[in-house]
């Protein structure tokens, strides 16, 4: 080949990169119009009661027979050990299975017509037990904090499996153009899990969960610096945009994309996310049910309202984390600090979503990764009333409400020492698919094809519970 020849050959070639880099950044333009914006709203398999979902999680295990399954039957066995026919089979991350047995102090009354059995802990919660479907007969098969909290959220212990949220976001999108689709916010100590617990895993990083804060910017550096104008900024994110097509006309990686979309929607949310965390709108009223301005309840309380916000702004999925509920030791003060801090605003944010008229549309969760044991735990026996519970996932309590899910019922059942699960059990995968189902999905079709096989959130598990539905 002489030099005449390569010159002739490189130009086609260059040509066809033009050629083929128009019509790729045609196709991009076209995926990212509103009407294929991944994010764009879509229909499920069916039409689901539940346009929305807020997941409360209590990352660490909430003490169920403290909170919502009284057993009176441990007072016989209090501070003795069991016989080993009761302990045998147990999965203890600490303790060991001659531990003595710690009775509940807590008083149990019922609440509502239902008459729904409470703890004097979480009396704002019972106000609201007729809209409270509560499960007392959940398992799970992991007994530590961070397989436990990918097994409820991504229905494998595996770390690299999509979350909750980005399933659902990637099965209907969200209605709000201005927001993140999948939003989260925090409070407490920090999850085990951290971002594993709303990561996109193997689906695009569109559909990823993201961090919001409850005070200043709702996001990090939201606002631009000091001498970058509006006019700025958008003849910058111009230039990325085109060298984002041509890089993605010449690759194909829809991760590119998925950067482009998010570059936008960081923009639009400039002026959005000021807006939502602007409560001056919001009534004296209102920010005193959900204890906005209580010192002890702040934090929470600020994220259940912003929550409410998000759900009346089109947000499709949004998951509040509150840690830590990992109560080894100091049960009773550590118990109590939690619920003062979350009691209120969460019985708040059932309550103005029904008065609002969202809550037969929106789907809450509350719940940890698993439960307590019935036994104690003594770290330090000089400490007065040290004694906490370890890790139970046997059998523990979540509840649901609104969604079109059933209020003002208990399904299932644990033994007399809150052990095992006797009737109606409920494992993770079941509560996946009857969340997905509620939104318009059968959970065995909601799949995404990764590494030669299709993939879904319940796995290869799963049936949806049909008494929890309304």
């Amino acid at each position: 080949m002489n030099v005449r020849q390569y010159l002739e050959l490189t130009n086609r070639r260059r040509f066809l990169g033009r050629v083929a880099g128009g019509i790729g950044a045609m196709a991009l333009g076209d995926l990212l119009a509103a009407d294929t914006n991944p994010l764009a709203a879509r229909k499920g398999h069916f039409t689901g009661k539940a346009k929305s979902v807020i997941f409360m999680f209590m990352e660490g295990g909430p003490s169920q027979m403290d909170l919502f399954d009284p057993k009176p039957g441990l007072q016989k066995w209090h501070g003795q050990a069991l016989p080993d026919s009761f302990t045998r089979d147990l999965k203890l991350a600490f303790i060991k299975p001659s531990a003595a047995v710690l009775a509940s102090p807590r008083v149990f009354k019922p609440h509502g017509q239902s008459g729904t059995q409470f703890s004097d802990f979480i009396p704002h919660t019972a106000s609201c037990a007729d809209d409270i479907c509560l499960v007392r007969s959940m398992s799970t098969e992991a007994f530590n904090h961070h397989p436990g909290q990918l097994l409820l959220f991504t229905g494998s212990t595996q770390i690299g499996r999509p979350t909750m949220g980005a399933w659902t976001v990637y099965g209907l999108g969200s209605e709000s153009s201005n927001l993140p689709g999948f939003a989260v916010l925090t409070s407490g100590a920090g999850t085990s899990g951290g971002a594993t617990n709303f990561s996109s895993g193997f689906l695009p990083s569109t559909f990823q969960g993201t961090p919001l804060r409850g005070s200043g910017d709702p996001i990090l550096y939201l606002a631009n610096p000091p001498g970058v104008s509006g006019l700025t900024q958008r003849a910058g994110l111009d230039a990325l945009r085109d060298l984002n097509e041509e890089h993605h006309a010449a690759v194909g990686d829809m991760e590119i994309a998925s950067r482009m979309a998010s570059y936008e929607l960081a923009y639009r949310m400039q002026s959005a996310g000021p807006e939502l965390a602007d409560f001056s709108g919001e009534s004296r009223e209102t920010l005193d049910l959900y204890g906005v301005n209580d010192e002890t309840s702040r934090p929470f309380a600020t994220n259940c309202l912003l929550a409410r916000r998000m759900v009346e702004r089109g947000v499709r999925f949004i998951l509040l984390m509150h840690a830590s509920w990992d109560d080894h030791v100091q049960l009773n003060r550590k118990l109590k600090r939690n619920c003062d801090i979350t009691d209120r605003p969460t019985a708040a944010l059932l309550k103005d979503l029904k008065r609002r008229g969202l809550l037969d549309s929106t789907l809450v969760v509350w719940g940890g990764e698993f439960g307590r044991t019935p036994m104690q735990e003594v770290r330090n026996t000089q400490e007065a009333d040290n004694a906490g519970r370890d890790h139970h996932p046997n059998a523990y309590s979540m509840w649901l409400a609104g969604g079109g899910i059933k209020g003002g019922q208990v399904i299932g059942k644990t033994d007399d020492l809150g052990f095992n699960v006797v009737e109606d059990p409920m494992t993770v995968h079941d509560l996946q698919a009857t969340i997905l189902n509620q939104l318009g999905f059968d959970h065995t079709r909601l799949t995404y094809r990764h590494m030669g096989r299709d993939f879904r959130l319940t796995d290869v598990h799963g049936e949806v519970v049909r008494k929890m539905i309304a």
